[in-house]
């Protein structure tokens, strides 16, 4: 008994580390079997305070024997180190590749001392891009990764990672070995056709079918492509779990759960992570309230200190998932739900869904928490990455990409063949301390910005605006798919220049409507007012409407007789 004490301790005090590092990046994936048009679908912020939301394009390209590439770390700019370059490498424009290969992810931390690893080469950033450069599908992609950190190091705390393709969508996760050791220890499991997933900065890979006929460790990688493979993972992730004290030496292989021995649960992993997942599943599936106890952050722990009443890692929706649904996934504040971030007084007198971080706070001693919605005023970038397996490649890929909030962004269609990108989009046309008015990051954060300061007012007009633009654009590429399946018989590249121009059309000149909205928007709300043009009228008509009914009382009761106006006295 001392000695499972001890262990379940110890996980306590690893949890705590787990919820200091969780704090930014969403994943929601949809299978083919699940989405209303037979496309897989998965989505990706990336939330930093310090991202700057661009679209990043490297082109197809051929390499000389003996090429050495630098890998720097993506968060920030550290230079790793050299490694031999591969002899093609792929086009890609932002996660996505030129064969509807896509990737995305989220930091969860975990396990302290597998933080970090001396001397290790590959950080979850190069990770994703030199797989988009190195694959044609999702199990090469899992098969490339895993090789790059087994040869090179993992640099980089826990991660999840999406990663879809035109039939398949798997989650691969994966944690460093530590100092004194090489690599990382990983599992992934294939989401089954006609289900969904999702995860944000928390592990979720809980137990899983050992080797047999769909499941094998790493040492048969190479068959990693049969087909009824759906799970493969680190020879020794539960061999190197129990030397590191985080598994019970005595306890059996087939209960082994990577998350809960890796990134264990707690409050903040459930409260401002799972409920991330959770707000997702509840929106295509009526039967989550059974889970939303969990994701409030009560955590029900057996002996060994798994968490016993996680939410499952995938579920089956109850209907078929619109492309627009899940786009409108990742503009989630939790509305709803008893949670909903515009309805308590933190959200000001205009329902404002946003807290200005730190996520926690303490008043007489006592510690208190914001929620961590999936939309967030750090996003730097967002995407959904839609793969159609029943369109040419250069054609079936499109990365619908929108930068800063999601719920303030229009998210505009960038088919995967793309030669070059938007130049308001372009990577250099701005940075996080250079303003200007060409970045499309730039534009769409001063209209979000200045939403939150009157949200209930202004939003609703951006609503409406990127409502329409997002239907216009899925009518666009509804037509622009049939042109270039014609063309692309005839001449490829001609097809592929075509995609470009549209894709490279729609973004700039989403840019420059977004510019002028934000005049408008403006001009309109300025100082506390409301104005409309009145015709030809010189001024136009004005609306003063004041603050909510409940804020008015708010201030009343915390201000008793100082703002009281008063008759005079007798």
């Amino acid at each position: 008994m001392k000695k499972l004490s001890i262990f379940v301790s110890l996980f306590m005090l690893l949890a705590i580390f787990t919820a200091s590092t969780a704090s930014a990046c969403t994943n929601y994936l949809v299978t083919r079997g699940a989405s209303a048009d037979g496309s897989n679908m998965i989505t990706y912020a990336a939330d930093s305070h310090v991202l700057y939301g661009e679209l990043y394009f490297r082109p197809a390209a051929d390499w000389a024997e003996g090429t050495m590439i630098d890998v720097y770390e993506w968060d920030t700019g550290k230079y790793l180190g050299q490694i031999p370059q591969v002899a093609h490498t792929y086009s890609v424009v932002g996660n996505m590749n030129e064969f509807q290969l896509a990737i995305g992810e989220t930091t969860w931390g975990g396990v302290e001392q597998l933080g970090s690893q001396e001397g290790a080469l590959i950080d979850y950033g190069s990770l994703i891009y030199l797989a988009l450069q190195r694959s044609k599908n999702a199990r090469e992609a899992i098969k490339v990764m895993t090789e790059l950190v087994e040869t090179y190091g993992y640099y980089s705390s826990g991660e999840s990672f999406s990663i879809s393709d035109k039939n398949e969508i798997w989650i691969l996760e994966l944690i460093g070995k530590g100092n004194g050791e090489k690599g990382a220890v990983w599992a992934a499991r294939m989401i089954p056709d006609g289900y969904v997933s999702g995860h944000a900065n928390h592990a979720r890979i809980t137990t899983f079918p050992l080797e047999g006929k769909t499941s094998i460790s790493s040492d048969k990688i190479d068959k990693i492509f049969d087909t009824d493979i759906t799970t493969v993972y680190a020879k020794d992730v539960i061999s190197f779990a129990k030397e590191k004290a985080l598994y019970p030496k005595e306890g059996k292989n087939k209960d082994f759960s990577f998350s809960d021995s890796y990134g264990p649960v707690d409050f903040g992993g459930a409260r401002y992570c799972e409920m991330r997942v959770w707000t997702f599943f509840n929106r295509v599936n009526a039967d989550m309230a059974e889970h939303f106890d969990y994701a409030k952050g009560n955590i029900k722990l057996d002996k060994k200190g798994y968490a016993t009443n996680r939410m499952p890692l995938w579920i089956k929706p109850d209907h078929k998932v619109k492309l627009s649904e899940v786009k409108d996934a990742m503009r989630d504040h939790l509305e709803g739900t008893e949670l909903d971030m515009a309805k308590d007084m933190g959200a000001g007198p205009f329902g404002n869904p946003y807290r200005w971080r730190p996520l926690t706070w303490e008043v007489d001693g006592v510690t208190y928490c914001n929620e961590r919605a999936t939309a967030t005023q750090q996003t730097g970038f967002s995407f959904v990455a839609q793969s159609r397996n029943w369109l040419p490649d250069a054609v079936g890929g499109i990365n619908w990409f929108g930068v800063d909030d999601a719920a303030s962004t229009v998210y505009f269609p960038m088919y995967c063949s793309a030669t070059r990108v938007p130049e308001t989009f372009a990577v250099g046309n701005g940075k996080l301390m250079d303003f200007t008015n060409k970045s499309a990051f730039w534009v769409f954060n001063q209209v979000s910005n200045f939403a939150y300061t009157r949200y209930s007012e202004i939003h609703p007009e951006i609503r409406a605006k990127q409502i329409a633009l997002e239907a216009k654009y899925e009518k666009f590429t509804a037509i622009i798919d049939m042109a270039a399946e014609g063309m692309i018989k005839a001449d490829k590249a001609a097809a592929i220049e075509f995609l470009t121009d549209f894709s490279c059309n729609q973004g700039d000149n989403l840019t420059n409507e977004w510019r002028n909205f934000y005049g408008y928007l403006f001009a309109k709300f300025m100082d506390g007012n409301i104005k409309t043009k009145d015709g030809n009228n010189q001024n136009p008509t004005m609306k003063q409407p004041g603050y909510s009914e409940k804020w008015k009382k708010a201030v009343a009761n915390d201000t008793g007789d100082q703002l009281k106006v008063k008759g005079p006295s007798h």
